[in-house]
């Protein structure tokens, strides 16, 4: 912003704002709230922005405000013709208008999407970039089978990066994998809502659901099946077994027959826990996509 001709009143102003805007941003997402004292929807407006703002601080959000009747410069400059005005600002540049965000839930929606898309770090936090390839890692220990292995390696990098979802959510299966489930469930249990909701902590959980079912006696479903191949009941226990066990194949192929014969039986329970393996396993896994395919053959032809 040129400061040529200006008085030093407005140079102040000008400074003021690249020292608690403009620097900022360049790594965290800068809340800029235009206001005014005589403003009425600017007080009412101003606490929600506070305790907001302070509640993300720690997620790499800054506020500022700017009074338009103290910096009518800036205010100008931003073209601003009604108050409240706020904008996430990022880089030097405005990314968003959350003016009309005018409650908690929805300003916060709102921040929770740009940190996503900007992949805005905490302050302090260690960069994503240096997180990738040692969960790339961790993924691929636990692809091979060293379940005991990956949960070292997801141990180290959550000490890194602690509310890293991906983190979470592959420690979570490693123990899993490792037969370390109270551990696994702990974990998934004690985290907050924001986290619990993400996908990588939704394929945690229903890894933990797969296989926390119950030891039986195949042998003994096995004989039920063969005197009654409509033993549904029968035939969704087996498939349990199998889930809990790792027997991936064995328990698709076993919930995939009772959705062919009987895709309503108890409300649909097979199709549900089917679903539920392929997210256990990774919906973007090529098995997953394979099973979908087969499931999809099924309730289509």
């Amino acid at each position: 912003m040129a400061t040529l001709g200006l008085t030093e009143g407005e140079r102040e102003s000008i400074e003021r704002f690249e020292q608690e805007v403009v620097q900022p941003s360049m790594a965290s997402l800068v809340i800029l709230d235009f206001w005014a004292d005589w403003c009425g929807p600017c007080k009412q407006f101003g606490p929600v922005l506070d305790k907001v703002a302070s509640e993300y601080a720690d997620k790499g959000v800054k506020l500022a405000k700017i009074d338009v009747d103290s910096d009518k410069l800036l205010a100008a400059q931003f073209r601003i013709q009604s108050i409240p005005t706020v904008y996430a600002i990022y880089r030097g540049q405005p990314v968003a208008d959350l003016t009309n965000y005018r409650t908690e839930s929805q300003l916060k929606k709102a921040l929770d999407q740009l940190l996503t898309q900007l992949k805005i770090e905490p302050e302090g936090a260690t960069p994503q970039a240096e997180i990738e390839p040692l969960i790339a890692m961790g993924e691929q220990v636990l692809s091979e089978g060293d379940a005991p292995r990956a949960v070292s390696i997801f141990r180290q990098i959550r000490d890194m990066a602690p509310d890293n979802p991906e983190v979470i959510g592959g420690l979570a299966r490693s123990l899993i994998a490792a037969s370390e489930t109270d551990e696994a469930k702990e974990i998934l249990d004690g985290l907050s809502p924001e986290l619990a909701n993400r996908p990588e902590i939704t394929r945690a959980k229903a890894a933990l659901e797969v296989a926390s079912a119950p030891a039986a006696d195949t042998g003994a479903l096995k004989q039920r099946l063969a005197a009654n191949p409509d033993d549904h009941e029968a035939r969704f226990e087996f498939a349990a077994v199998k889930m809990a066990s790792g027997d991936r194949d064995s328990a698709a192929d076993a919930l995939l027959e009772i959705i062919q014969r009987d895709r309503d039986w108890n409300e649909g329970v097979a199709r549900k826990r089917f679903l539920q393996l392929l997210e256990a396993q990774g919906l973007e896994d090529p098995w997953s996509g394979a099973q979908r395919r087969r499931l999809s053959s099924i309730l289509f032809t």
